[in-house]
């Protein structure tokens, strides 16, 4: 097992009716900006149950974050934190919402340009203090410190991560994803499922619990997501699914262990250039990833056959082959489509993500540092 710093300092509130509980969370003096997307909230009751919560408190609110959430949005709102003294966010909504406030939390006090912050990974040296109303389950940007924001001007989406946007605490109740769109619980599925993959097939280190951590999460999504799609009130089945997605990406199964990532980069271009759903650029280039780099993740190809998908007889190259598939099938199952040509992208694509992460500097991914320009270009010509 590698050495590893393990830290992670956010509290947590599951499980139904935990919002009327935020109040005790926040200084009773804070001056509050409450953040969120397009407005669903208002239709779910989540934002009645907000504004009841903190009745009394001096609360103005910023609505309209994209998913993806876009720089320009976000720098309105770091005008508007900065021009009130506002010193306390609240973020309520999903993996977008949450991703767009650390970057608001840590660009109000940045001196400079705050694009800096992801496209020069520029230091954050202190951020406003935030908590976290979750109402879509997928990211795990409830219990991490990553934001991924889209600079709309440049089709350009970028990630940073620091100490200092840990939220101070993060609201998880199951009955706020009761009115969730299919697609978004399916993505939420696939999303957290990736996030676990990128951090348990790699290679083996000898990190045991590590790896039965990430399988257990795995087998749950499995069981448990397609509950999910076929009733969407069945508490117990959200409940897993929303706990699994925060596990999947708190630090806990990533602690000491080799990590990827690849396929990440790789889907944030998908996104930034044609505007797909995060998750579903995880589903067509995850199995693509695994199929190209099997000869590099072969022993731990081998274990999640069996472990995960139960797959013992024929060959070792059956048994990776059939874990791809069930991979693949998985997404698909669940209402994720895995090629490029299901979301009418065309190969044409391929060079113009090349070419962005030659530019980057972007030539050495993946948990061996040889995923490169020409790998990147292998994955996706066989995700067509």
């Amino acid at each position: 097992m590698e050495n590893f710093i393990f830290y992670n300092p956010v509290k947590i509130l599951f499980g139904k009716g935990q919002i009327a509980n935020i109040a005790a969370e926040i200084p009773a003096d804070a001056k509050i900006l409450l953040t969120y997307g397009g407005g669903s909230i208002k239709s779910n009751g989540v934002y009645d149950q907000v504004k009841s919560a903190l009745a009394g408190r001096n609360v103005i609110e910023f609505g309209g974050i994209e998913p993806n959430p876009h720089l320009e949005t976000l720098l309105q709102a770091v005008e508007l934190v900065r021009k009130e003294n506002i010193n306390f966010l609240l973020a309520v909504g999903g993996g977008s919402v949450v991703d767009g406030t650390k970057f608001i939390a840590a660009a109000v006090p940045f001196v400079g340009d705050p694009w800096d912050i992801l496209a020069k990974q520029a230091t954050v040296k202190t951020a406003v203090p935030f908590g976290v109303v979750l109402t879509l389950p997928a990211t795990g940007s409830e219990m991490n410190t990553s934001s991924v924001v889209t600079k709309w001007e440049t089709q350009e989406k970028l990630y940073f991560s620091s100490p200092l946007v840990y939220p101070r605490f993060s609201v998880l109740d199951p009955e706020t994803t009761y009115s969730l769109p299919q697609r978004q619980i399916s993505n939420g599925i696939v999303d957290a499922y990736t996030h676990v993959m990128e951090q348990y097939l790699t290679y083996p280190v000898n990190a045991p619990l590590q790896d039965r951590w990430a399988e257990s999460i795995l087998k749950t999504l499995i069981e448990e997501g397609p509950k999910t799609l076929a009733n969407p009130q069945d508490y117990d089945a959200r409940a897993n699914v929303m706990w699994s997605a925060t596990l999947a990406l708190n630090g806990l199964i990533g602690a000491g262990v080799p990590q990827d990532w690849a396929t990440h980069m790789i889907g944030h271009e998908l996104t930034a250039l044609h505007g797909l759903d995060h998750a579903q650029t995880l589903a067509i280039v995850l199995p693509s990833t695994l199929s190209i780099r099997r000869d590099r993740k072969w022993q731990k190809l081998l274990q999640y056959a069996q472990r995960v998908w139960n797959i013992v007889n024929g060959s070792e190259e059956e048994r990776v082959t059939e874990a791809i598939d069930k991979t693949r099938n998985f997404f698909e199952s669940v209402g994720v489509r895995t090629r490029l040509s299901d979301y009418g992208v065309g190969i044409d694509t391929i060079p113009v993500i090349i070419e962005r992460f030659e530019k980057r500097g972007f030539v050495a991914l993946g948990e061996h540092q040889d995923v490169n320009p020409q790998v990147v270009e292998q994955i996706l010509t066989l995700s067509a």
